[in-house]
């Protein structure tokens, strides 16, 4: 029950946040979108210490062997994935009339949805091996913590779905069809999620490079995107708090359920 529960949590909130556009009269407030990017680049760095590194660490440890070694190689390798990804795939950033990735002749609003599935893939990976964790024993993952992670995910998620969805509509694309595009960016995290879940008997004895690796990529997407996005232009400031904000909550949800 837990499991399914936990797989569609974050799709959740990326579809509430995309309903914003019903309600929204126009585009979202530069401080506000900084505010937001900034949280959501706070919860995913709060994520990847508490909810993959270190339980990463913690079952190396379990294990016996080099502690380090499981975190440190997944980490790196992590991070490298998301690189070529974010070299092959075409996307488009907010705020952004330059497409990176593969030269490919499609709407600036294809691209726009491309570039949040992009960094909603580390996210699926990430549910997926916390949750199969969450059902081993001697792991270091409880319930409890794969469901806040499920949770601090679907809460970065709401303003995610927004921010793809309002600029959408901004550029004439009617709000049923903005809604559409917005939900369809987050499918990937509960695809990757139950792609992991299935693969349960393969994941186990790599658990603690999973763990690291989606924890590399996570941040890749927050060093990459997020913080340069939310430090655009004036009022920096209103990013760096939001980064403060989102790191905060996602650490108490961890450690208070976890």
């Amino acid at each position: 029950m837990e499991l399914r529960i936990g797989l569609w949590i974050p799709f959740i909130g990326t579809m509430l946040g995309s309903a914003m556009v019903f309600f929204m009269k126009s585009k979202i407030n530069l401080k506000i979108q900084k505010l937001l990017l900034g949280f959501a680049g706070g919860v995913m760095i709060a994520a990847s210490v508490w909810s993959l590194l270190i339980p990463s660490i913690d079952m190396a440890e379990e294990q016996g062997g080099l502690i380090w070694f499981p975190a440190v190689t997944g980490f790196l390798a992590g991070t490298a994935f998301l690189l070529i990804l974010d070299s092959i795939i075409p996307h488009l950033h907010l705020n952004s009339s330059k497409p990176e990735g593969i030269k490919a002749k499609l709407k600036n609003s294809t691209m726009l949805v491309l570039a949040v599935t992009l960094h909603n893939i580390p996210e699926g990976m990430a549910l997926g091996v916390t949750l199969i964790g969450s059902t081993l024993e001697n792991v270091g993952i409880t319930v409890a913590g794969s469901l806040a992670l499920a949770i601090g995910i679907a809460i970065q998620n709401f303003p995610e779905g927004a921010i793809i969805s309002m600029p959408l509509k901004s550029e004439g694309m009617s709000r049923t069809k903005a809604f559409i595009y917005g939900t369809l960016s987050g499918i990937v995290e509960p695809i990757g999620a139950l792609i992991t879940i299935l693969l349960t008997n393969m994941v186990i004895p790599i658990l603690p490079y999973l763990l690291s690796f989606a924890a590399g990529a996570m941040l890749y997407v927050v060093v990459e995107e997020l913080i340069p996005e939310s430090q655009e232009g004036e009022h920096s400031n209103i990013g760096t708090i939001g980064v403060a904000i989102g790191f905060a909550l996602m650490m108490l949800l961890d450690v208070a359920l976890g």
